[in-house]
């Protein structure tokens, strides 16, 4: 069968499991959240990146040549943009080079590789919800630095918490670590005497 670059339309149905698999993936993809994040990216990107037709499949299109994914990261950034040569493609290894660049700026500005989707899940559909996932990070991410480089609503991403951890010197990490060993306890000097548990053992 010719594959053409279609997305989901040429996959044939899917039986069984696969199909169970992909309904459970489908199921985390949220509409809503859909909604915020193409409002932020319009905003964010400007109204040159337009807009897609609502629903998954618009989404899906929207962003799978990767240009408006690296507009975005690209907006981001205040000195140095990381995504060098945007450039819409109609052949598929261009589109996912563009997505895949895309992935390593959203990792530079530290999405961390938990949060990130794989190249193709946006591009053949395969979990858009990863995708959001993805998106959400970035834009928490941008609300939690105040750079001055987002634009958008700060209460449509929470802020991240863990942005203080570096404040710690090394004496304060030590300390911390003894600490943790006290509320560990230490069984030093303990014994069971005294403690009962259950019925005593008979002997015969």
């Amino acid at each position: 069968m010719a594959t053409k670059g279609v997305g989901m339309a040429n996959k044939g149905p899917s039986y069984g499991l696969s199909r169970q698999v992909q309904d459970k993936i489908d199921s985390k993809y949220d509409p809503e959240l859909e909604q915020i994040l193409v409002e932020w990216i319009s905003r964010q990107c400007g109204s040159g990146v337009g807009k897609p037709e609502p629903g998954k499949q618009g989404f899906q299109a929207w962003l799978k040549d990767g240009c408006v994914l690296s507009e975005l990261i690209n907006s981001l950034f205040a000195g140095e943009k990381p995504v060098k040569k945007i450039q819409s493609s109609p052949m598929a290894f261009k589109q996912m080079e563009q997505i895949s660049q895309f992935l390593n700026a959203a990792e530079k500005y530290g999405v961390t590789k938990t949060d990130m989707f794989q190249t193709v899940d946006l591009w053949e559909g395969k979990d858009l919800a990863a995708v959001q996932r993805t998106l959400s990070a970035l834009g928490s991410l941008a609300v939690t630095k105040d750079e001055g480089t987002y634009k958008g609503d700060p209460n449509w991403f929470f802020k991240k918490a863990q942005e203080n951890k570096r404040d710690f010197s090394d004496e304060q990490l030590k300390a911390g670590k003894n600490v943790i060993g006290l509320q560990m306890g230490s069984n030093k000097g303990a014994s069971q005497e005294g403690m009962s548990y259950g019925r005593p053992r008979q002997i015969l």
